[in-house]
């Protein structure tokens, strides 16, 4: 793949020719993983959620991923990996849920329907807690350990991106996407 970074642009192959990517920093953090990076609400735009069920699974006694950033509308698997029985359920006012106990081998799903924050839990095991974090577009990444992100397939335009961290304060930022090239990002969440 051919890079050429000018002006705060990175120009991309025509395979991945139009996007977001950077890097993310969490200050004070270990790594740089699991910050939910997502385009806010475009102004008299809707999008369809996907109608494939998306996978959040229970193994080792979490969840993977433990962000999951989906589109409004978008339904949830979790399926139970591991050995032991398990209880998904959230108190969090976008989505209350308890899907009850159960074993391995078995799924239950959840349509999470509106935008905002929604903690998983597990009653039988305490330690395990996750987040589904529902957002109004289909722009969406999550951070890797070195808090790097792509979000493609983002057409030319001005667009609010936002950030999402369980422990530190949300960045936002003004992002333009050219035609033909990658916006370039570098956040700091503090």
């Amino acid at each position: 793949m051919t890079k050429l970074i000018a002006a705060g642009l990175l120009c991309l192959s025509p395979a991945w020719a139009e996007g977001i990517r950077g890097t993310v920093k969490v200050a004070g953090a270990r790594d740089s993983a699991d910050v939910a990076v997502y385009l806010d609400k475009i102004p008299g735009k809707t999008f369809a959620p996907p109608k494939e069920t998306v996978i959040l699974d229970q193994v080792n006694l979490t969840f993977v991923p433990r962000v999951l950033p989906v589109l409004a509308g978008t339904t949830v698997g979790f399926p139970n990996s591991d050995e032991v029985r398990h209880n998904v359920f959230s108190p969090s006012p976008p989505k209350r849920f308890n899907l009850g106990t159960y074993p391995r081998g078995v799924s239950r799903a959840v349509t999470f329907d509106k935008p905002g924050e929604v903690a998983l839990l597990c009653n039988v095991h305490a330690e395990m807690s996750a987040y589904v974090i529902v957002v109004e577009t289909p722009y969406f990444a999550v951070s890797r350990k070195d808090g790097s992100f792509e979000i493609k397939d983002v057409p030319p335009g001005k667009y609010t991106l936002k950030t999402w961290h369980e422990k530190k304060k949300p960045v936002t930022a003004e992002v333009t996407v050219p035609k033909g090239a990658a916006a370039e990002l570098q956040l700091t969440l503090k």
